[in-house]
């Protein structure tokens, strides 16, 4: 196993299912003896949804998605010399259908969009036209959360060429003007950036025990699910086994009352034939009787005494 392709699985599965396979997926790497990749994949954090649903689309329709960066590609190579026209429309239309192909499929995942998360999974899409490390994030399908550009123009380009006017050559009096300006503010002493206000210690502490009890909360949620699954499991299984074993007691059930059935006829078809037995025997004795007891009960006809 290596980490491109533990990712690749980690991130296609959905947001509830992503903290459970990574624990498998990094007990896997330790149990095959990788501690870096066990590492490297615990860091690997949850998506949010509307980044797995870009995700998706980096997965089921690849080939759209590459359309659209292909075609952001072409933006940001043609932002200098102007004639966007098409190619935004273009933008407009692939953008457009990509955003319902991603609702499609997180619905059918049973996590639908709402309007928020439609917009996140939208403005990601546009960041990945004119940001070409976005592009290669959306392309990838790794995304934890989602990704948005703010300007007009692609990275590298502030403002757009097409429409703008030509500029005009400045008179040399302006030219002067502005060049004293220029170095008169050069001269100026530039105020020093303020440091960035360092979060305290007890605030770090308390995001890291904050991230810990979440991560564990999403760990016992994921044991929790697995147990269900398994117990719903050995219910299926109980269920199947007694109707098994209601369908031969039924099926026993039938024999028995055949074989009670037959039993029953053959009782009649024995009292049948004791009565005709017994018939028999007595007009064999009247007739005995009748000639004189040349006969004797119980001899057959015709035979002698001793």
């Amino acid at each position: 196993m290596d980490f491109s392709s533990a990712a690749g699985e980690l991130y296609g599965v959905t947001p509830d299912e992503f903290v459970a396979v990574r624990t498998r997926l990094s007990r896997r790497a330790r149990d095959e003896g990788d501690a870096a990749l066990a590492k490297r994949l615990g860091a690997l954090r949850r998506p949010t949804l509307p980044a797995w649903a870009v995700n998706q689309l980096a997965r089921s329709a690849a080939d759209d998605l590459g359309r659209l960066l292909d075609v952001g590609e072409e933006i940001r190579a043609a932002w200098g010399s102007g004639g966007l026209g098409d190619l935004e429309r273009r933008r407009a239309g692939l953008v457009r259908d990509l955003v319902r192909t991603a609702g499609e499929l997180a619905s059918a995942a049973g996590r639908p969009l709402r309007d928020q998360a439609v917009r996140e999974v939208e403005d990601t899409l546009q960041a990945a036209t004119v940001d070409p490390d976005v592009a290669d994030e959306v392309r990838e399908g790794r995304l934890a959360q989602p990704r948005s550009h703010s300007g007009f123009g692609p990275v590298g380009f502030p403002m757009p060429a097409e429409g703008a006017a030509r500029p005009r050559k400045a008179p040399a009096k302006e030219k002067r003007a502005g060049t004293r300006r220029k170095q008169a503010e050069a001269e100026k002493p530039k105020p020093k950036p303020k440091p960035e206000p360092k979060p305290s210690a007890a605030r770090v502490r308390r995001a890291e025990t904050l991230r810990r009890r979440a991560d564990e909360a999403e760990a016992a949620l994921a044991g929790h699910r697995e147990r269900a699954a398994e117990a719903r499991a050995a219910a299926g299984s109980a269920a199947d086994e007694v109707g098994r074993l209601r369908h031969e007691l039924e099926r026993a059930v039938a024999d028995r009352d055949a074989a009670e059935h037959r039993a029953e006829r053959a009782e009649r078809a024995l009292s049948r034939a004791e009565d005709a037995a017994r018939e028999a025997r007595a007009a064999a004795d009247a007739a005995d009787a009748a000639t004189g007891g040349r006969g004797q009960p119980g001899r057959p006809a015709g035979s002698r005494p001793r």
